[in-house]
Protein backbone atom coordinates (compact mmCIF):
# COMPACT_ATOMS: atom_id res chain seq x y z
CA UNK A 1 0.00 0.00 0.00
CA UNK A 2 1.60 3.22 -1.16
CA UNK A 3 1.51 6.32 1.01
CA UNK A 4 2.29 10.02 0.61
CA UNK A 5 5.84 10.92 -0.36
CA UNK A 6 7.90 12.36 2.49
CA UNK A 7 10.36 15.05 1.48
CA UNK A 8 10.14 18.09 3.78
CA UNK A 9 7.62 18.35 6.60
CA UNK A 10 7.11 21.70 8.31
CA UNK A 11 4.54 21.62 11.07
CA UNK A 12 3.65 22.50 14.62
CA UNK A 13 4.08 19.59 17.01
CA UNK A 14 2.30 17.80 19.83
CA UNK A 15 4.57 17.36 22.88
CA UNK A 16 4.26 14.20 24.95
CA UNK A 17 7.30 14.09 27.27
CA UNK A 18 6.54 10.64 28.66
CA UNK A 19 9.29 8.02 28.71
CA UNK A 20 8.85 4.30 27.95
CA UNK A 21 5.64 4.64 25.95
CA UNK A 22 4.81 1.09 24.87
CA UNK A 23 2.64 -0.18 22.05
CA UNK A 24 -0.17 -1.25 24.40
CA UNK A 25 -0.47 2.36 25.53
CA UNK A 26 -0.37 3.57 21.93
CA UNK A 27 -3.18 1.19 20.90
CA UNK A 28 -4.65 -1.11 23.59
CA UNK A 29 -4.88 -4.80 22.72
CA UNK A 30 -8.69 -4.83 22.70
CA UNK A 31 -8.65 -2.74 19.49
CA UNK A 32 -6.49 -5.11 17.44
CA UNK A 33 -9.27 -7.14 15.85
CA UNK A 34 -9.43 -5.18 12.60
CA UNK A 35 -7.19 -6.21 9.72
CA UNK A 36 -7.39 -2.96 7.71
CA UNK A 37 -5.39 0.15 8.55
CA UNK A 38 -8.51 2.25 9.07
CA UNK A 39 -10.12 3.59 12.21
CA UNK A 40 -7.19 3.01 14.54
CA UNK A 41 -6.63 6.74 15.02
CA UNK A 42 -9.87 6.96 16.97
CA UNK A 43 -8.31 4.75 19.63
CA UNK A 44 -4.79 6.16 19.67
CA UNK A 45 -3.75 6.38 23.34
CA UNK A 46 -7.33 5.38 24.14
CA UNK A 47 -6.88 4.77 27.86
CA UNK A 48 -4.89 7.98 28.28
CA UNK A 49 -7.29 10.07 26.18
CA UNK A 50 -10.65 8.90 27.53
CA UNK A 51 -12.39 7.98 30.74
CA UNK A 52 -14.20 4.64 30.93
CA UNK A 53 -17.44 6.32 29.80
CA UNK A 54 -15.75 7.82 26.72
CA UNK A 55 -15.39 11.32 28.16
CA UNK A 56 -12.13 12.99 27.06
CA UNK A 57 -9.56 13.45 29.82
CA UNK A 58 -8.87 17.18 29.91
CA UNK A 59 -5.29 16.82 31.10
CA UNK A 60 -4.11 14.63 28.19
CA UNK A 61 -2.21 16.49 25.49
CA UNK A 62 -4.20 15.13 22.51
CA UNK A 63 -7.31 16.64 24.07
CA UNK A 64 -5.68 20.07 24.38
CA UNK A 65 -6.57 22.23 21.35
CA UNK A 66 -3.48 24.38 21.94
CA UNK A 67 -1.32 21.60 20.47
CA UNK A 68 -1.78 20.53 16.86
CA UNK A 69 0.31 19.36 13.95
CA UNK A 70 1.64 16.36 12.07
CA UNK A 71 4.61 15.78 14.35
CA UNK A 72 4.42 13.91 17.66
CA UNK A 73 7.31 14.54 20.04
CA UNK A 74 7.69 11.71 22.54
CA UNK A 75 9.98 10.93 25.44
CA UNK A 76 12.84 8.45 25.49
CA UNK A 77 12.16 4.81 24.52
CA UNK A 78 9.07 5.34 22.38
CA UNK A 79 7.28 2.27 20.98
CA UNK A 80 8.62 -0.39 23.31
CA UNK A 81 6.73 -3.57 24.16
CA UNK A 82 4.96 -5.90 21.76
CA UNK A 83 5.61 -5.80 18.03
CA UNK A 84 2.07 -4.89 16.94
CA UNK A 85 1.93 -3.00 13.63
CA UNK A 86 -1.32 -1.46 14.79
CA UNK A 87 0.60 1.04 16.95
CA UNK A 88 2.12 2.61 13.84
CA UNK A 89 -1.22 2.36 12.02
CA UNK A 90 -2.95 4.27 14.84
CA UNK A 91 -0.37 7.07 14.77
CA UNK A 92 -0.63 7.37 10.98
CA UNK A 93 -4.42 7.19 10.98
CA UNK A 94 -4.62 9.95 13.59
CA UNK A 95 -2.70 12.22 11.22
CA UNK A 96 0.89 12.18 12.44
CA UNK A 97 3.58 11.77 9.77
CA UNK A 98 6.63 12.03 12.01
CA UNK A 99 7.51 10.96 15.56
CA UNK A 100 10.51 12.47 17.31
CA UNK A 101 12.22 10.81 20.27
CA UNK A 102 15.69 10.27 21.71
CA UNK A 103 15.26 6.49 21.37
CA UNK A 104 12.87 4.15 19.53
CA UNK A 105 12.22 0.45 19.92
CA UNK A 106 13.56 -1.19 16.74
CA UNK A 107 10.38 -3.02 15.76
CA UNK A 108 8.22 0.07 16.20
CA UNK A 109 10.74 2.09 14.20
CA UNK A 110 10.62 -0.37 11.29
CA UNK A 111 6.84 -0.69 11.41
CA UNK A 112 6.61 3.10 11.19
CA UNK A 113 8.97 3.35 8.24
CA UNK A 114 7.03 0.62 6.44
CA UNK A 115 3.82 2.68 6.42
CA UNK A 116 5.03 6.23 5.91
CA UNK A 117 5.78 7.56 9.40
CA UNK A 118 9.27 8.97 9.80
CA UNK A 119 10.80 8.20 13.22
CA UNK A 120 13.42 10.86 13.89
CA UNK A 121 15.87 9.97 16.63
CA UNK A 122 17.61 12.96 18.19
CA UNK A 123 19.96 13.49 21.11
CA UNK A 124 18.43 13.88 24.56
CA UNK A 125 19.68 17.46 24.72
CA UNK A 126 18.04 18.40 21.41
CA UNK A 127 14.82 16.67 22.44
CA UNK A 128 14.84 18.81 25.57
CA UNK A 129 15.29 21.93 23.42
CA UNK A 130 12.26 20.93 21.36
CA UNK A 131 10.08 20.42 24.43
CA UNK A 132 11.18 23.77 25.89
CA UNK A 133 10.51 25.59 22.61
CA UNK A 134 6.99 24.15 22.36
CA UNK A 135 6.30 24.89 26.03
CA UNK A 136 7.34 28.50 25.48
CA UNK A 137 5.25 28.77 22.31
CA UNK A 138 2.81 26.03 21.23
CA UNK A 139 2.90 27.49 17.70
CA UNK A 140 6.58 26.60 17.37
CA UNK A 141 7.19 24.78 14.10
CA UNK A 142 9.61 21.99 13.39
CA UNK A 143 11.01 21.30 9.94
CA UNK A 144 12.06 17.78 9.02
CA UNK A 145 14.10 17.57 5.82
CA UNK A 146 14.46 13.92 4.84
CA UNK A 147 16.82 14.51 1.90
CA UNK A 148 19.25 16.38 4.15
CA UNK A 149 18.44 14.19 7.17
CA UNK A 150 18.03 17.26 9.32
CA UNK A 151 15.43 18.37 11.87
CA UNK A 152 15.17 22.01 12.85
CA UNK A 153 13.31 24.13 15.33
CA UNK A 154 12.21 26.82 12.89
CA UNK A 155 14.15 29.95 13.77
CA UNK A 156 16.40 28.01 16.10
CA UNK A 157 18.69 25.01 16.47
CA UNK A 158 18.92 21.96 14.21
CA UNK A 159 20.34 18.46 14.34
CA UNK A 160 21.10 15.68 11.89
CA UNK A 161 19.49 12.25 12.13
CA UNK A 162 20.25 8.81 10.73
CA UNK A 163 18.07 6.65 8.48
CA UNK A 164 18.64 3.47 6.49
CA UNK A 165 19.27 4.33 2.83
CA UNK A 166 16.68 1.88 1.50
CA UNK A 167 14.00 3.17 3.86
CA UNK A 168 14.90 6.77 3.00
CA UNK A 169 14.48 6.02 -0.72
CA UNK A 170 11.11 4.41 -0.07
CA UNK A 171 9.88 7.26 2.16
CA UNK A 172 10.84 9.88 -0.41
CA UNK A 173 9.01 7.97 -3.14
CA UNK A 174 5.98 6.92 -1.09
CA UNK A 175 6.87 3.23 -1.48
CA UNK A 176 6.26 0.29 0.77
CA UNK A 177 8.32 -2.85 0.11
CA UNK A 178 5.94 -4.12 -2.58
CA UNK A 179 5.85 -0.75 -4.33
CA UNK A 180 9.66 -0.78 -4.39
CA UNK A 181 9.71 -4.18 -6.09
CA UNK A 182 7.08 -3.03 -8.57
CA UNK A 183 9.21 0.01 -9.39
CA UNK A 184 11.89 -2.44 -10.53
CA UNK A 185 9.51 -4.47 -12.70
CA UNK A 186 10.95 -3.38 -16.06
CA UNK A 187 14.52 -4.01 -14.86
CA UNK A 188 13.55 -7.45 -13.58
CA UNK A 189 11.79 -8.31 -16.85
CA UNK A 190 14.76 -7.09 -18.87
CA UNK A 191 17.13 -9.16 -16.77
CA UNK A 192 14.93 -12.22 -17.20
CA UNK A 193 14.77 -11.79 -20.97
CA UNK A 194 18.52 -11.27 -21.32
CA UNK A 195 19.64 -13.93 -18.90
CA UNK A 196 21.21 -17.06 -20.28
CA UNK A 197 19.93 -20.23 -18.70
Amino acid sequence: MAYDKFTVLKSTAVPMPIENVDTDQIIPARFLKATERKGFGDNLFRDWRFEGDGTPKKDFVLNNPIYTGKILVGGKNFGSGSSREHAAWAIYDYGFRCVVSSFFADIFKNNSLNIGILPVQVSESFLDQIFKAIEANPKTELEVNLAEQKISIVGGASESFEINGYKKHNMMNGFDDIDFLQSLKSDIQSFAVNSIY
